[in-house]
């Protein structure tokens, strides 16, 4: 009896068995001690301290237990109560577009028709007569009265040289007479398939404004950046994320030319920021990566495309997002961008290939005919016959949803990409696109997790600013960032805390096929943390948005040290 005492005692102290002199445990390489972490792993959601080897997270627990993996050569950081959360990841971002918004016209922010004109007029007078003025970012919101900007009004301040500014969400642009006659756009030309010219209903002379598809007829014409200038944007884009907090960003779509620069900038040793990566489709770039399979992990864990993204319809603020009911502030329905019959033979050979599909969809007519669509290709090819039997096939944006399509997301399986601050800039301006009676299904976060459905939480920078503290307020207040929220816009759609958490950090690293990798800060998993000034999980709301990334730390290396908090 006695020994049978002894042994139970001795599988207690050392339940891994063997003799009572273990070997002491593996050394750390660094070890971060005194923090307020937040795991989001359930079995351990809380926890002081973390030692790392390599790259890769070695412990996860108590100073004193994290003290027992040091060594005479270990860097030990003292947090000081500083707040740690797993890498924060941006499911939905345009790395490029971010670097451009620092080199090009940037019209973000401009509360008045007056102050947009004069900002392009400053860069048109800046500008080689006959030259390109090319920007982004105006929204006619807040404007008086909230119309889109003219020709005409652009006429007067550049008439010899085109101009072409796209709106903040990149589904529309204004251009001036210059650029419209380059693009051969008159009032005798027939719109092109997913897009609109909007002309007047008494001459039918063009406007100015050109919807998704549209934008083609005059945007190609303009000279494309210099690989250098790329380069330049990309990097910039980099170092902006990495500033921020986010430990990876999933890029979403890319054309062939960028994913090679992106792989020799990897080469090179030029980026840490981990990126997940898509490529437009159906055709093109999708046709190459469904001929010559995914790349997965490369340059350690760095960098993956094995996504194609499809845009399926335009955007809610340019009132092209595919409704199924006609807009309440105009007499249009939107449109689709692609042909449905275009899409099919592609999705069912990405079953076959491996490839997972991501699909741009604002509308509820365009929600609904994309679950349609990947319904029937999940039934024509069943799992046997798919090369990942679980595809994690995505819906990007999903704003708009009938309420009987909310509860197919988890019924087949289909991730929910949504991005937080879409539902804040909306609210002035989705009321009178929509009415009240359609809000009940926008922006549905709350009935979304609720069926069972996954959500993704990202920027879709640079149409918004693509910081992490942003999203998080929107998901959990539901408010504008002053405070604002207004009728009908269903504050029970908000988030807990713990669920917008796990927006940016857990289910983007699912939506990745990255669980067992990142996602939660737990052993074995790749050391990527983002620590935080303050304690988003307890500080008063409108102190989220007050929160500043203090560090951000990929694979074991510090990536951004904003107060020198190492060397401290």
């Amino acid at each position: 009896m006695r020994n049978l005492f002894v042994l139970v005692v001795v599988l207690f102290l050392f339940p891994s068995g063997g003799a009572l002199s273990q070997e002491p445990p593996a050394l750390a390489d660094m070890i971060f001690l005194n923090g307020n972490i937040y795991t989001v792993n359930d079995a351990q959601p809380r926890a002081e301290a973390i030692a790392i080897k390599g790259e890769r997270i070695l412990f996860v627990g108590s100073n004193a237990a994290a003290r027992k993996y040091s060594g005479a050569a270990i860097r030990t950081i003292d947090l000081q109560g500083k707040t740690v959360v797993p890498g924060l990841t941006d499911s939905h971002y345009h790395i490029l577009g971010v670097g451009e918004r620092e080199l090009q016209l940037n019209l973000e922010g401009i509360k008045s028709r007056d102050v947009f004109l004069a900002k392009v007029k400053g860069r048109v007078m800046q500008t080689a007569p006959g030259k390109w003025v090319a920007g982004r970012g105006w929204i006619e919101t807040f404007w008086k009265p909230p119309v889109f900007p003219t020709r005409r009004e652009l006429d007067q301040i550049s008439p010899e040289s085109p101009v072409f500014l796209e709106r903040a969400d990149g589904h529309s642009a204004v251009a001036n007479s210059v650029a419209l006659k380059i693009g051969g756009i008159d009032k005798t030309t027939a719109d092109p398939f997913g897009g609109e010219i909007l002309k007047d209903k008494q001459t039918g002379e063009p406007l100015g404004m050109l919807l998704d598809n549209a934008m083609q007829m005059v945007a190609k014409h303009i000279p494309p950046p210099a690989p250098e200038e790329n380069e330049q944007a990309f990097l910039l884009g980099v170092q902006r994320s990495l500033q921020l907090g986010w430990c990876e960003i999933q890029n979403a779509g890319s054309v062939l030319s960028e994913l090679e620069m992106m792989r020799k900038l990897y080469a090179e040793g030029k980026v840490k920021l981990r990126i997940y990566n898509a490529v437009y489709g159906p055709g093109g770039p999708a046709q190459r990566l469904l001929s010559d399979g995914p790349i997965v992990d490369a340059y350690e864990h760095h960098f993956t495309t094995r996504t194609i993204k499809v845009i399926f319809d335009g955007s809610l603020g340019s009132r092209s997002a595919a409704l199924l009911q006609p807009y309440s502030d105009a007499d249009t329905s939107g449109f689709l961008t692609e042909k449905e019959a275009d899409l099919r033979p592609m999705l069912q050979q990405a079953l076959r290939r491996g490839i997972q599909v991501e699909t741009h969809a604002i509308g509820d007519r365009a929600n609904r005919a994309i679950l349609d669509l990947y319904e029937e290709a999940l039934k024509a090819v069943p799992p046997a016959q798919r090369k990942v039997r679980e595809p994690r096939w995505r819906v990007e944006h999903a704003q708009i949803l009938a309420p009987s399509d909310i509860p197919r997301f988890a019924k087949l399986g289909i991730i929910a990409s949504m991005q937080p601050s879409h539902a804040i800039s909306d609210l002035f301006f989705a009321p009178s696109r929509l009415g009240l009676g359609r809000l009940g299904g926008a922006y549905a976060w709350q009935s979304l997790l609720k069926s069972g459905a996954i959500i993704a939480a990202g920027s879709d920078a640079p149409v918004e600013r693509g910081e992490p503290m942003i999203e998080f307020y929107a998901a959990v207040a539901r408010k504008s960032q002053d405070g604002f929220t207004g009728p009908g816009w269903h504050p029970e759609q908000a988030v807990s805390r713990e669920q917008a958490l796990k927006m940016l950090t857990r289910w983007p690293a699912y939506a990745a096929f990255q669980e067992r990798d990142k996602g939660t800060i737990e052993p074995g998993k790749l050391a990527d943390l983002t620590i935080l000034s303050d304690d988003i999980m307890k500080v008063d709301e409108r102190d989220i948005l007050r929160t500043r990334c203090l560090m951000t730390v990929i694979g074991g290396e510090i990536a951004f040290d904003a107060e020198k908090i190492a060397q401290n």
